[in-house]
């Protein structure tokens, strides 16, 4: 195994355990002593981890950590809120770091950050003044003991004295291991009593090669720590050694009992579960998914391709084979999609990070609450919205949540909350950030939008009109300027970033009791179920998740809506959207979308049916073409536009205002 291979793995394996390590520290009961242990542990992995690499900067400061760390577990330091603080700032740190050696630095300079945090953690634990009654010089740490605590790092009380025996393959240095690496990290949770080199694997003289391991160790140590502990010390070399361990006798005094055995019996049990969990997962790099799911759009389109060709030809054989190739490969677009699909609790967890600290730089006390965790969607969205949501909450934080006292004189607790939810609602995901705050004051916004002139001063705004106006370019109606906001920016962007991701947002406030804002995204912008339609020579395709019906157009009334069973349905014809000259067709028909709760008729020329759909993106030059998003190659090769559901049912429900007809809510 390459150390070039490896440490790739170490970098995902030490961001994960970072993030755990946050979440614990976030957690509410922080001080518990399960919490404090798991924070513990992901830090012990990532210095044992990062000693295998010779990272001696992250193994020095997270060592310090670790100290600290252990007093918390020892019940000999509390768990205060700036030692909270602290801690956080550290594991930043040894994120930078990481994300140093990711970036192909070898961390050779001095680290002044990680020393001045250092030393702020010994002194927050009392550590300076201990190490100088000892005579420790500053910036040093004594010596790791190992763990034989309840709750450490070990099973049992039980101090165990054991053998290493450990027989490197000759390629073991070619592959960039060093095998005095092993050795300092077995010392960082065991006594070493002696380390002998074997060398009985030397060949001849004149057979040495230079760049080959002949030797082999013979390693006594005593450690509370499971046997499988020490195993997993090699494992980034496991494929280039033998490895032999063996016990020697307890040095406790007293034999294990039945009851300790068992322990460790279930122990080794459920470690051995976890890797057998772990083998049935692999990671996959993100760009070769992205490869894959294009290679996947590429052959749906020669699919379909195949399908209007064995049509043409009928050729009852070749249609039945291209139906099953079409078949086949929509349920395996369907499995590489699943691939894409992540929760997005992994972008709500970051957000009690932010507010954590922005309550305190604030000076308000700020709880978050986080709703439907579990739902899923593509992890290009997730990555794409990280951004736009941090804005909304960091907005909902400063000028939302009301200090204390003013919540106080409301009636409210002096705790505000900020929630965040993800649900699914009619093929797309809806994500909204709410805060019990003061809310949104209409007629100050309105005031602001006509000293600016947005609005015409006779016009009659409801208050969704009037509440959007927070998105126009350089609306504020901030009193004063912050380090967070008050200038204006943000707002517009966060609507620029969710159109562009085929998405749409919206609010909804009250006065003294809390604003909402909501943002629907697509699941996937990659390959989608649509439904194609025809107007004029045209063809274009409609997501399916969006449709509700197809009905007949029975009469041309010359308005802009029509009964449907009963209920007032408005409709846009798609040949005035697209200004198409070409005749309408004697027959035409309604497709009823929905978005949002609101349900819109679309007037069409043909329904062309159901079909696999590749989303392509349009060019710059046609990025402001109204009510559409994308584009797509049929299997004739023609190009359809991919129609704007949502910019549609808001043409369709404005045209209907203006007659003064009631919309059907869903």
């Amino acid at each position: 195994m390459n150390v070039d291979d490896a440490l790739p793995g170490f970098i995902v394996e030490s961001t994960d355990l970072l993030r755990e390590m946050e979440a614990g520290l976030l957690d509410g009961d922080a001080a518990d002593a399960e919490t404090v242990n798991l924070i513990f542990r992901c830090a012990h992995t990532i210095k044992g981890s990062a000693g295998l690499f010779g990272l001696d900067s992250i193994v020095r400061f997270v060592h310090v950590l670790e100290t600290v760390l252990d007093l918390v577990r020892q019940r000999r330091l509390a768990m205060s809120e700036s030692l909270r603080a602290l801690l956080l700032a550290g594991k930043d740190h040894i994120a930078q770091l990481v994300a140093r050696v990711e970036a192909g630095e070898r961390l050779s300079a001095p680290d002044t950050r990680g020393d001045e945090l250092a030393s702020e953690l010994r002194r927050a634990a009392g550590l300076e003044e201990a190490a100088a009654g000892n005579g420790v010089a500053e910036g040093h740490e004594p010596q790791a003991q190992p763990d034989s605590r309840p709750g450490g790092s070990g099973e049992s009380l039980v101090v165990q004295a054991w053998r290493v025996s450990a027989r490197f393959s000759a390629e073991v240095l070619k592959a960039g291991m060093d095998p005095l690496a092993f050795v300092r990290y077995l010392s960082t949770f065991a006594a070493l009593d002696s380390v002998r080199i074997v060398a009985d694997g030397l060949p001849a003289p004149e057979e040495f090669d230079p760049e080959s391991c002949y030797l082999g160790m013979e390693i006594a140590l005593r450690t509370a720590a499971a046997r499988e502990r020490i195993e997993a010390a090699f494992d980034f070399v496991r494929e280039d050694c033998t490895l032999q361990i063996t016990p020697i006798a307890a040095t406790s005094g007293s034999a294990t009992s039945a009851g300790e055995e068992t322990a460790k019996s279930e122990h080794a049990g459920n470690e051995s579960g976890k890797r057998g969990a772990a083998a049935r997962s692999i990671r996959v790099d993100a760009e070769k998914l992205d490869h894959l799911i294009t290679r996947i759009g590429e052959l749906i389109i020669a699919a379909a391709g195949t399908q209007l060709a064995a049509r043409r030809a009928e050729d009852a054989g070749l249609e039945e084979h291209a139906s099953m190739l079409t078949g086949l490969v929509e349920q395996v677009r369907e499995s590489a999609l699943q691939l894409r699909m992540v929760k997005i609790g992994g972008v709500f967890d970051r957000f009690k990070r932010v507010v954590h600290d922005l309550s305190r730089e604030l000076g308000k006390e700020i709880g978050l609450i986080v709703r439907g965790e579990d739902t899923e969607l593509d992890k290009t969205l997730v990555e794409r919205i990280a951004d736009p949501l941090t804005h909304l909450v960091r907005n909902a934080m400063d000028h939302g949540i009301e200090p204390a006292g003013v919540r106080a004189q409301r009636g409210k607790p002096p705790a505000g909350t900020v929630t965040l939810n993800a649900f699914h609602d009619s093929g797309s995901i809806v994500i909204e950030v709410s805060d019990d705050g003061g809310g949104l004051r209409r007629e100050k916004i309105l005031a602001k939008a006509l000293e600016r002139g947005l609005v015409d001063a006779a016009r009659e705004l409801s208050d969704g009109e009037v509440f959007n106006l927070i998105f126009e370019p350089g609306f504020s109606t901030a009193e004063r300027v912050t380090n967070m906001s008050g200038r204006g920016v943000g707002m517009d962007v966060v609507k620029r970033n969710i159109t562009a991701l085929r998405g749409t947002i919206g609010l909804r406030s009250e006065e003294g009791v809390g604003t909402t804002v909501s943002i629907r995204l697509p699941l996937t912008l990659a390959i989608i179920n649509g439904f194609q339609v025809g107007v004029g020579g045209s063809s274009y395709v409609l997501p399916l998740e969006a449709i509700d019906e197809c009905v007949e157009l029975t009469a041309d009334t010359g308005h802009d809506f029509t009964d449907l069973r009963g209920e007032v349905l408005p409709f846009v014809r798609l040949r005035e959207v697209f200004g198409t000259s070409q005749p309408a067709a004697r027959r035409e028909s309604i497709v009823v979308v929905r978005h949002g709760g609101q349900r819109a008729g679309l007037v069409v020329d043909a329904l062309l049916g159901e079909s696999q759909t590749v989303i392509k993106p349009l060019g710059k030059i046609f990025r402001n073409v109204a009510c559409v998003t994308g584009s797509s190659i049929l299997g004739n090769g023609e190009v359809a536009l991919i129609l704007d559901v949502p910019a549609l049912v808001r043409q369709a429900a404005g045209r209907n205002s203006s007659s003064s007809v009631i919309l059907r809510r869903g």
